[in-house]
């Protein structure tokens, strides 16, 4: 059984699994989601990231005392991943680390896109001299502000400056960005270069654990 942890705290059955929906879709893997209480907006800079970083350690071990024999972090910044392999004796899953290990993969010069004022420090040491540049889309704040049109419209003029400024692919530092299928939205408007999601890069790596 695989773990799914969300950062971001929600009550409706279909928001708690969509990650896992997307990756069963992709993978054929079977996951439990479960959420970190009181984080409505999940984890969006250093102070909600610190707050989080208890419940997820929390909320992994009940999850492997259930039964889980593998764990997936659902956020670009890997909180507690570190903490959650050091207090338990499962592999641990980060989106944002296993989302630039796909981009390494390439080669190419990767643009990232995020909610955080800065790029995810694990984001930008996994990728390293691939790193091209970061941007958060104007008046994205945190993961809630992505299911608005004006906030895809944002990231899709965030990517195409990316891209101008010379990224050669593009990999999302935030899961929220699978949650509203932003890969398609980029398609859509013309975005041709290869997109990497962070969900479903975690749910690549859980696939060889299968």
């Amino acid at each position: 059984m695989i773990g799914l942890i969300r950062v971001l705290t929600v009550s409706d059955p279909a928001a708690l699994n969509c990650h896992a929906d997307l990756i069963e879709k992709k993978y054929g893997l079977s996951l439990v989601s479960r959420c970190i209480p009181d984080q409505a907006t999940g984890i969006h800079d250093e102070e909600t990231e610190q707050i989080a970083i208890p419940k997820i350690i929390n909320l992994g071990k009940e999850l492997v005392e259930s039964g889980c024999q593998l764990l997936l972090v659902s956020c670009a910044a890997d909180p507690a991943v570190a903490q959650l392999r050091s207090a338990t004796a499962v592999p641990v899953i980060g989106a944002g680390s296993a989302a630039a290990l796909v981009a390494n993969a390439s080669g190419k010069k990767t643009g990232v896109i995020g909610i955080t004022e800065e790029v995810p420090a694990i984001v930008a040491h996994t990728l390293g001299a691939n790193f091209k540049g970061y941007l958060k889309p104007e008046g994205i704040n945190n993961t809630n502000d992505l299911l608005s049109s004006e906030g895809q419209s944002a990231c899709v003029q965030a990517v195409e400056t990316l891209i101008a400024n010379g990224a050669e692919q593009i990999q999302f530092a935030c899961t929220g960005m699978g949650t509203i299928n932003l890969k398609q939205i980029l398609s859509a408007n013309g975005i041709t270069v290869p997109l990497i999601d962070a969900v479903e890069a975690e749910g690549l790596f859980a696939s060889f654990y299968r």
